[in-house]
């Protein structure tokens, strides 16, 4: 896939080289659901959130705007599968403002060293979330998520609860 160089900043690649790989749009369940992947580090949008949930790996949260907030606040406080690289609840995400704050590899480091170091809970708990949609969806259940059901997915003791008839 080609990536344009229009929306990276100049020298971007150049400067990058070596370190990383710019892609476009990346197989995200193949990548997260190799066994060499600890963690992730999301945007916390929906999609990725269900198939980062799916994979059963431990999740470092970065959102950006509209409900990726909400949904990483679910994560980290709610369900405890997350760590927090940047929650900033006074972004003004209605106004739709820029913001110019740029999150530090430090800031990166710390939360995934946690994650790797002092994770163990939140692999036990997101191996168990991850086991118990992959029960349901296996008895050929119809599993729908959304973001209010999402904090009751911690409480739940067994696969037949999922089942949505």
């Amino acid at each position: 896939m080609r990536i344009t160089t229009e929306v990276l900043p100049e020298g971007f690649l150049e400067r990058t080289l070596g370190k990383g790989k710019v892609i476009g749009l990346a197989p995200l369940v193949s990548i997260i659901s190799h066994p060499c992947v600890g963690e992730f580090v999301s945007h916390c949008g929906w999609n990725s959130i269900l198939e980062i949930i799916w994979c059963g790996v431990p999740i470092a949260t970065c959102p950006m705007y509209a409900e990726q907030q909400t949904n990483a606040f679910q994560l980290v406080v709610e369900l405890g599968i997350a760590a927090e690289i940047k929650m900033d609840y006074r972004k003004d995400s209605v106004a739709n403002t820029e913001s110019t704050e740029v999150v530090t590899t430090e800031e990166i480091e710390r939360v995934l060293r946690c994650l790797m170091d002092g994770g163990s809970e939140m692999r036990k708990k997101m191996k168990v979330l991850r086991d118990t949609c992959r029960k349901a969806t296996a008895l050929g259940a119809h599993l729908t998520l959304h973001l209010d059901s999402l904090s009751w997915m911690s409480r739940i003791t067994s696969a037949k609860e999922l089942l949505i008839e």
